[in-house]
């Protein structure tokens, strides 16, 4: 089959640091590979791949400074992409709305996954091109029910990109934006009130109204119980996880997956996780950790976290999550579309 991926420019794929994205997309891509399917990847040309790789730009636009409006990076992409379509028996773009017009002048087999929540705007642009659309989680769909829903992919990894640890650690992880989404402040209390040390994997805008008025008070009490480690990546990030005792997972708004939990599930480290939007899909409650709806809750889950067994955990990981599911899945919407 030939398969054009569609990245997002602002990464590289796979990015360093951060970028789920385009994270996502370099799994798959890869997985697509291995499976012997013809592969053209659309990124940043500092992306790695296995693909045939076309570059949009010649770096990810992160690394470049005052890059401007973005958009006229992913009209050239566009353009590249639709100077003949013919080229792919399917083309999957993930990146947001752009191509919609351009593919009702040049019908061609595609789908669009949406990597992140709904916004509002998008009642619109589904009503104006009704495109086939992936969800990466059902809870995702919820706010545009009547789109043309192909299925519900949930992202994947490869099995060998974090190593399973048997033995937990002993402090608890927080991966993600300093943001009042994410619900930093709620981790830490979670720690403090535990008694157990938070590592946080983040960078810090200490400029940010939600560090300053959230999180620097709740510092001046809590600091000895936090442990700032900054953006991570590859083994670092293989560490960090793998050697905690928990994933805190405490995020408050709409989120269409959580990639972190899946990493975490593969090093056999269990998740607490506040039950709400795709969470209970991701997260068996009893098994591969726990939800919960206040930091009381997630307080107590911390003392029940070592009855679950690592072991399940992998074995979850593994079962759902596995990247090889993941394109198995995409190949099969792919499929439907050609007919």
């Amino acid at each position: 089959m030939r398969i054009a991926q569609v990245a997002p420019l602002y990464f590289t794929v796979p990015p360093k640091l951060y970028g789920g994205t385009e994270r996502v997309v370099s799994y798959l891509t890869e997985q697509l590979v291995a499976q012997g399917h013809e592969v053209t990847l659309f990124a940043s040309g500092d992306s790695e791949t296995k693909a045939k790789l076309v570059a949009a730009c010649p770096r990810a636009l992160c690394h470049v400074a005052n890059y401007g409006d973005p958009r006229s990076y992913f009209v050239r992409m566009m353009d590249l992409i639709f100077a003949d379509v013919s080229r792919f028996d399917v083309i999957h773009f993930h990146t947001e709305a752009i191509q919609f017009p351009l593919l009702r002048n040049q019908p061609c087999p595609n789908v669009t996954t949406l990597h992140g929540p709904i916004a509002p705007r998008w009642q619109s642009l589904v009503t104006e091109y009704n495109p086939p659309l992936v969800s990466c989680s059902d809870n995702q769909r919820l706010p545009l029910s009547d789109a043309d829903w192909q299925a519900t992919v949930y992202h994947g990894l490869p099995r060998d990109l974090f190593t399973f640890r048997e033995e937990p650690g002993d402090y608890l992880a927080f991966i993600g934006r300093v943001s009042r989404q994410k619900r930093l402040d709620r981790a830490i209390r979670i720690a403090w009130q535990a008694g157990i040390k938070l590592k946080v994997a983040a960078e810090i805008d200490r400029e940010d109204q939600y560090y300053q008025h959230d999180i620097e008070p709740l510092l001046r009490e809590a600091r000895e119980w936090v442990e700032f480690v900054g953006e991570i990546g590859g083994r670092e990030k293989d560490e960090f996880l793998g050697n905690a005792h928990a994933l805190l997972f405490p995020i408050d708004g709409p989120e269409a997956f959580g990639l972190v939990m899946i990493e975490a599930l593969a090093c056999g480290t269990p998740v607490i996780a506040w039950r709400s939007g795709p969470v209970p899909e991701v997260i068996d409650d009893g098994r591969t950790g726990f939800l919960v709806e206040s930091v009381e809750e997630a307080v107590e889950a911390v003392g029940r976290i070592a009855g679950l067994s690592r072991h399940t955990c992998r074995q979850i990981f593994e079962e759902r999550f596995d990247a090889a599911c993941m394109a198995q899945r995409y190949v099969e919407v792919y499929k439907r579309l050609m007919v």
